[in-house]
């Protein structure tokens, strides 16, 4: 950072020299923070737009608030890379992201600013007024702030928190930020409602009528509170907020200082919950971003000056992409297929599905719960779901998994992407869990495509069933397996050996054991390498439930030892089922579990961890030596 591009941030080690700052000085510090934003995640990759757009809104709460002693919450949290800024961590923005770097999201123990660690969405409000109340009961005197987006304000808990807060009377401020931004656009009837409300030319009339007549009249306490009515009553009849117990105020604009900073000064003198709507835009202070916010909402590197270059050379498919062209083939040949995501369209690959076939796409806004509910009530008519869902974001909707879908039996499909490791996101969006928690709900099966080609086939499985299958499929591209054009199907249930050992069984001490390694997943490829180097034999599981047991005892009876691997948690995931088969078939011979430990993974480039949970072809061979070869060596 060079003191002549950034003279006022240099200055800024924390908030506390932000309040030194006069009012002209701040707007010139948002113009610095906004360029060093932008400078920043050109070079390392991240979020952009939401930060762009935060800017000013962010200086403001720690220019007013007595942060860290007033708690902040930022929603979801792919916003805070100003809030970073400004906390002491400017000059480690380099290494955002990156393995041993800070994280893209609020972190605790990152930073004693970061009050709650956020990645998921909707649950700042929660979070905040458990804070406030918190205050409240030990006597301190303190602000909770919850800062959210309008798209995380479709989330039902959101509106728990807010139905809750509404009678706890805590000293909460949550703060809508009204950007009409979310990866996806925004839908729902709360949406239509924010967009009417701003939109409204007698509404923004009737608001300035009133505040010219207030600089006309004594104040007298009556027509004040009249006043106030017709500004916020009349003009806009019993706002959804003010019915949840708030005090509304606003909507005022998040990118002038001299409008936040003096209204976030009077709320902070007011008692009870607040609700500060505030309207920004999108990649805001980037021509680029803001003509094109959902592209630059997480760009990688990028040259600032010419924005986001396409690569001319093609790429491989991502698995991503080759669910969204299985599911435009499946929906053109059967007329029952309907495709939902929880606001996720992009992420998910449904953009050419919904273009497609718009009255068959369903897009919930950020409600999984809701998502697989729905699903459920469409399923029991004889339509064929297919809920498209981060693997991550479905442990939110595990109740109504099992209880509205497995105890039913519906027969509809979850494609999971972003199923294991993620990368730069790290451990809140990492898909560590679907096969641990889906393996043990009945009726529920998962299937583990190792390759393009297994995963559109797979799918064709999983949507012939009938009953709930999940197939889960890692986040960017595989190997490179094309797949085929036809939406032939894989057998149900069953693996394949894809590589036999020339090796003898073990006969006498000191021969060394005759190995299977049994893979599920994209995993299939590093145990492919292997295995060639240790001559041992390969299986490709595909299915972690219902497992194929008759391939699990014929290599059991085949082999001296087993081992598993998977990019997954080890703890209760597919290589303990494996175990579990054997000890009911009564075998016993040794089991290795290779997979994903039981910590959480921070971020960091995906290739890296793996190589560092020994999931990468070195890592298998160096596992296996070490537990069955060192004697032979």
């Amino acid at each position: 950072m060079t003191t002549n591009a950034y003279p006022l941030l240099q200055k800024v080690n924390a908030p506390s020299d932000l309040r030194t700052l006069s009012r002209s000085e701040l707007k010139a510090l948002s113009e610095e923070l906004r360029a060093y934003v932008l400078d920043s995640v050109s070079k390392t990759g991240g979020h952009l737009s939401s930060n762009l757009g935060t800017v000013e809104l962010t200086v403001a709460l720690h220019y007013v608030f007595d942060t860290p002693h007033d708690r902040v919450v930022w929603d979801v949290g792919h916003q805070t890379y100003p809030h970073k800024i400004l906390t002491g961590r400017r000059d480690r923005m380099s290494t955002l992201r990156q393995l041993g770097g800070i994280s893209g999201f609020p972190l605790r123990s990152e930073s004693e600013y970061d009050t709650f660690g956020t990645a998921h969405s909707s649950t700042s409000i929660s979070a905040a007024l458990g804070m406030a109340m918190a205050a409240k009961r030990k006597g301190e005197d303190r602000r909770a702030i919850a800062v959210i987006g309008d798209g995380a304000m479709t989330a039902g808990m959101a509106f728990e928190a807010m139905n809750n807060a509404g009678v706890l009377d805590g000293n909460l401020l949550v703060i809508l930020n009204d950007n009409d931004m979310s990866i996806s656009p925004p839908v729902g009837a709360l949406n239509r409602y924010l967009a009417q409300l701003m939109s409204g030319q007698f509404y923004a009339a009737a608001r300035n009528v009133g505040k010219n007549v207030l600089k006309q009249v004594p104040p007298l306490l009556e027509l004040a509170k009249r006043l106030e009515q017709h500004a916020k009553g009349m003009v806009v009849p019993a706002t959804m907020f003010e019915n949840f117990g708030f005090n509304y105020i606003g909507p005022i604009d998040g990118h002038d200082l001299d409008s936040l900073i003096p209204t976030l000064e009077n709320i902070r003198s007011l008692d009870g919950p607040q609700f500060l709507h505030v309207v920004t835009k999108k990649g805001h202070g980037y021509k680029l971003a803001e003509a094109d916010p959902v592209t630059y909402h997480g760009p990688g590197k990028f040259d600032p000056k010419v924005g986001i270059v396409k690569s001319g050379a093609p790429a491989k498919p991502t698995f991503t992409q080759i669910f969204g062209q299985w599911l435009c083939d499946m929906a053109a040949q059967d007329e029952r297929l309907v495709g939902i995501t929880p606001a996720m369209r992009e992420g998910s690959g449904m953009v050419e599905f919904e273009k497609r076939f718009p009255d068959r796409y369903y897009d919930v806004g950020i409600a999984e719960q809701h998502a697989v509910t729905f699903a459920a009530g469409m399923a029991c008519e004889g339509v064929k779901p297919v809920v498209a869902i981060y693997s991550t974001f479905l442990q939110r909707a595990y109740d109504q998994m099992i209880h509205d879908v497995a105890l039913q039996n519906l027969p509809m499909v979850f494609a999971l992407d972003r199923a294991g490791l993620v990368g730069a996101d790290g451990a809140t969006h990492a898909g560590a869990y679907d096969i641990a928690f889906v393996r043990c709900i009945p009726n529920m099966s998962m299937a583990c495509p190792a390759d393009e080609r297994e995963c559109r086939q797979l799918l064709t499985t999983a949507y012939e069933q009938d009953h709930p299958v999940c197939v889960r499929y890692p986040r960017g591209a595989g190997v490179g397996v094309e797949p085929l054009l036809d939406l032939s199907a894989l057998p149900f249930g069953k693996g394949e050996v894809r590589r036999y050992s020339a090796a003898p069984r073990q006969t006498e001490p000191g021969m060394a054991p005759r190995i299977a390694i049994l893979a599920f997943g994209t995993l299939l490829y590093p145990a492919l390498e292997a295995g060639q180097s240790l001559d041992a034999t390969v299986a490709n599981m595909r299915w972690a439930k219902p497992l194929d047991e008759a391939l699990v005892r014929e290599l059991a009876q085949g082999h001296d030892v087993l081992v598993t691997v998977e990019e997954g948690c080890i703890h209760g995931g597919a290589g303990a089922a494996v175990s579990e088969a054997l000890a009911a078939a009564g075998i016993t011979l040794p089991v290795l579990h290779l997979g994903l430990p039981d910590r959480f993974i921070e971020h960091g480039d995906p290739a890296k961890l793996l190589a560092l949970q020994g999931l990468d072809a070195a890592g298998i061979e160096r596992a296996i030596r070490q537990r069955f070869l060192q004697t032979q060596a």
